[in-house]
Order: structure tokens, then C-alpha cells, then sequence
């Protein structure tokens, strides 16, 4: 176990260096951030904006800016704002919270709920329960994130008044974005859960268990639920990844002060430091979480270990 884990380590090493690397290096294809910083301030001459440059840091080859930047990653030092000179690693302390929670919300609520109606819709293969669960998470799969999220908006918010459009201020505040994001999840998930579920019923120790007189719940979620534990924690491991990247649109329509929210606004500003910064925690994030599904398959499942 020690040799498989330290397998998976060092190739997550691996991936967050070249995913540093890439980041690093395609920020720089944004524009010049001298030239940002330099609008407003009248004529502005080449000798102007190489100072801004030299002040920044971007006058030096472009390897000694991406060692620098890892040997801050190194010792929790993420530089500081192009725009106000706060240091970075305040504000992605101060967004990365608010991500983690409406990311963390959503999945949960979409586990709860597809995993029943999954279940729910195996058992009751070709009825009309089956066939309502499955027409309704096809109708969930085709509605894009962000319309969905301005349609809770203007029916939540603005015609009815019961929750508050946008931004973090109360618990009410998470619901319509964790809404948004597990009404998505759940529609691929439940597909999901129906599928394996299928093919497990079918196995012979299900059969075996039945013929012993056990409880239909404890046929299903003790012993089926249990062997289609690897195809669902590969997939929600996964779906991770895509959830952070759904997160920073819904951020944006909700105002909700995230990662997503500091992407965009380091993006306009071409604040190097902030969108590096941004982009390789969500990576470290995401490269955590798909490290613990590995380790996770080697504690279900022993075979995967030996492989």
C-alpha cells in the first residue's frame, strides 16, 4: 500500500509542476500589465512603462519568474496584487472558502438525491417511475449552468422574493447557487447509479442474499450499493474538476465571492500573480481530490493495490 500511494504522489507532483508551467506561461499571452496599469495617467512613453515593468518583476527571463513563483508556492508566499500591492495569498484565503463550500454543498445535495432516485429507478426498471426519473435527468443534462442559474434568479428572486439574488451574506445566500450546480450533478449521476445498479442486481450474491430472507433496503444498500462503490467514486473524483470549473460561472451570476469571481476580475486587470495564483490551487485542489479516489480504490478494492 505504501509503494501504491507513493506511486500516486509523485505522479500528482508531476502534474501540478506541468500544470504550473503551462499556467505560467500562457498568462503572459493575456496583453502587458504595464499597459494597464499605465491608462489614465496621460502620455505615457516605453521608458514609463519599463519601469512598471522592472517594478513588477516582468523584466526578467521568463524561467526565473516561474522558479520564483514555485519557490513561493513552496513557503506560502503567492506574491503580491498588480492592483493594490495586497499579497495573494489573502485573497485566495478569502475566496477559496466560499468555493470550497458551495462546491462541497453541491456535490453533497447531488449525492442524496441521485443516489435514491438511481437506486429507486434499477429496481423499478421500464415503469413509469423509471422512465419519469430518467426523462427528468436528461431534461437536467441539457440545461446549461448559467441559464439555469439566471432562471432561479429571476423566479426565486426577483417574482417571488423568497431568496436573495446574489452574494454571501446568510445561509440563504447558498441556496440557489448550490441549486444550480446539484440539479446539474444529480441528472449525470443518476444515470450513473441507475446503470451500475443494474448490472449488480443482476450478479448471483444478490440473488443469494434475497433467497436468505434479507430486507429489500438491506439488499440494496448494503450489499449492491457497496459493489458499485468504485465506478461511483471514480466518477464523482472526476466530476470534481468539472464542478470547479461550472463553480466560477455560477459565481459570477450570483455575485458570490469565489475563486471563480477573483478569476474574472484578475483576468480583466491582467494581474498575473492573482490568475497564477487562482489557477494552481483550484489545480493542487483538484489534483488532491483525484489522489484521494486512488487511494481510495486501493482500500476498496485490493486488486487495483497489486496493479
Amino acid at each position: 500500500m505504501i509503494g501504491f500511494v507513493a506511486r500516486r504522489v509523485a505522479l500528482a507532483v508531476f502534474v501540478v509542476l506541468v500544470v504550473t508551467l503551462l499556467v505560467s506561461w500562457a498568462i503572459r499571452l493575456t496583453g502587458d500589465p504595464a499597459i494597464m496599469l499605465a491608462q489614465g495617467a496621460g502620455s505615457v512613453t516605453e521608458e514609463d512603462l519599463q519601469r512598471i515593468r522592472i517594478a513588477l518583476g516582468l523584466d526578467r527571463p521568463f524561467l526565473v519568474q516561474y522558479l520564483g513563483f514555485l519557490q513561493g508556492l513552496l513557503t506560502g508566499d503567492l506574491g503580491r496584487s498588480f492592483l493594490g500591492n495586497t499579497p495573494v495569498i489573502l485573497l485566495v484565503g478569502r475566496a477559496l472558502p466560499a468555493t470550497l463550500l458551495l462546491a462541497f454543498v453541491s456535490l453533497f445535495a447531488s449525492i442524496l438525491l441521485s443516489i435514491p432516485l438511481g437506486i429507486h429507478a434499477a429496481v423499478h426498471k421500464g415503469r413509469a417511475v423509471d422512465q419519469m426519473i430518467r426523462i427528468l435527468s436528461l431534461v437536467g443534462l441539457s440545461f446549461p449552468n448559467f441559464w439555469l442559474a439566471m432562471m432561479m434568479v429571476l423566479v426565486f428572486s426577483i417574482a417571488l422574493g423568497w431568496l436573495p439574488p446574489s452574494g454571501m451574506e446568510d445561509a440563504a445566500s447558498l441556496v440557489m447557487p448550490a441549486a444550480t450546480m446539484a440539479i446539474i450533478l444529480t441528472a449525470t449521476n443518476v444515470r450513473l447509479v441507475r446503470t451500475t445498479m443494474l448490472e449488480t442486481l443482476s450478479a448471483q450474491y444478490v440473488m443469494v442474499a434475497r433467497s436468505k430472507g434479507l430486507r429489500e433496503r438491506v439488499v440494496l444498500y448494503k450489499h449492491a450499493l457497496r459493489n458499485c462503490a468504485i465506478p461511483l467514486i471514480t466518477y464523482i473524483g472526476l466530476q470534481f474538476g468539472g464542478l470547479v470549473g461550472g463553480i466560477v460561472v455560477v459565481e459570477q451570476v450570483f455575485a458570490w465571492p469565489g475563486m471563480g469571481s477573483l478569476a474574472f476580475d484578475a483576468i480583466a486587470a491582467r494581474d498575473y500573480p492573482v490568475l497564477q495564483a487562482v489557477i494552481t490551487v483550484l489545480a493542487i485542489l483538484i489534483v488532491v481530490i483525484n489522489l484521494a479516489v486512488d487511494i481510495a480504490y486501493g482500500l476498496v478494492d485490493p486488486r487495483i493495490r497489486t496493479e
